[in-house]
């Protein structure tokens, strides 16, 4: 047994499962290994995105793929084009996990597979170093998340790219190799092209031990939430001024954070952050005015504690 087949003999999802299936080598491999390990109970989602003209061969490959494995194929078609400003990656991304999510409600399953691989973990983490990410970027993607009540498993988190497809060479099965992949416009691919091959050069063993920052990264983020929510349980909800100018300046950043997060849906750039900091720092009579923009909405003061909105707010009296 290969490095493939103990990673999904060691996966244990609920059933029935479905495996996202582009038509790549990644999810083929994970397509074929989970229908020959649970006989009946996988099916395939493909999400078309409609970006370029191949995609109609994709589906079509998929399809026959599907038909071959008796495995059940669900397409769901979508406009993935970005928007002025927006990277067209992202806008991609949202598509497939938001297309994802709607075919899993149709089919009512919960487990979805996904075929990233140590190389698309590295390729995350750089991309997180890049944008000056905190710890919650670093822990780059979990083998296993849970939103909107849907599992998302990742059993092929530590297997470079490169053995999944010689793993599937050995079956003597065909994938689609994407053109897209090799535009070098995308950070991606550049990053996948350039910066990989170098660092194998100069650190062999950079894949594992990237998974292992990783995962110090995702545990220390476990802690910094739980202290976040200990001292948001102390500072209240909305936070009361005083109340965060008795924590630390570190304290006080991870608590708005959260804060903004879990109640807004807000996630506010570091200077944002920062700026709001001082302000906190501060307001230390009863006239002194906040009023910062951060994330979609606006930080105000009212009275002796922080709220947020998602729209500017008529000017307020101090209470």
């Amino acid at each position: 047994m290969n490095s493939l087949e103990h990673a999904v003999a060691a996966f244990e999802p609920g059933l029935p499962l479905t495996v996202a299936f582009s038509g790549g080598a990644d999810s083929t491999a994970l397509l074929l290994a989970c229908a020959r390990r649970w006989p009946g109970q996988v099916r395939a989602f493909h999400v078309h995105h409609g970006l370029q003209a191949a995609a109609d061969g994709f589906e079509a490959h998929c399809r026959s793929l599907c038909e071959g494995l008796k495995v059940p194929l669900s397409v769901r078609r979508v406009d993935a084009r970005h928007a002025s400003g927006e990277s067209p990656e992202d806008a991609a991304r949202r598509a497939r996990y938001a297309s994802l999510a709607a075919l899993a409600r149709d089919a009512g399953v919960h487990d979805i597979a996904l075929g990233h691989h140590a190389d698309d973990q590295a390729e995350t983490i750089l991309l997180a170093l890049s944008r000056g990410a905190g710890l919650s970027g670093l822990a780059a993607m979990p083998s296993l998340a849970r939103r909107d009540g849907l599992n998302y498993h990742r059993p092929f988190l530590h297997l470079p790219g490169a053995a999944i497809r010689a793993w599937l060479r050995g079956q003597g099965v065909a994938w689609i190799d994407d053109p897209s992949n090799g535009d070098a416009r995308y950070t991606r691919n550049r990053i996948r092209g350039v910066l990989l091959p170098a660092l194998e050069q100069v650190f062999p063993q950079f894949r594992s031990t990237f998974a292992r920052s990783a995962g110090h990264a995702a545990q220390a983020q476990v802690l910094l939430v739980e202290l976040a929510e200990q001292d948001l349980a102390g500072v209240g909800a909305p936070p009361r001024i005083e109340a965060l100018q008795a924590l630390s300046r570190a304290r006080q950043a991870n608590v708005l954070r959260h804060w903004l997060l879990r109640v807004h849906g807000c996630t506010p750039s570091a200077a944002q952050l920062e700026e709001l900091l001082g302000q906190v720092d501060a307001c230390r009579t009863r006239g002194h005015r906040i009023h910062i923009k951060l994330g979609t909405g606006f930080v105000d003061r009212v009275g002796d504690v922080l709220d947020w909105y998602n729209v500017a707010p008529s000017p307020r009296p101090s209470r």
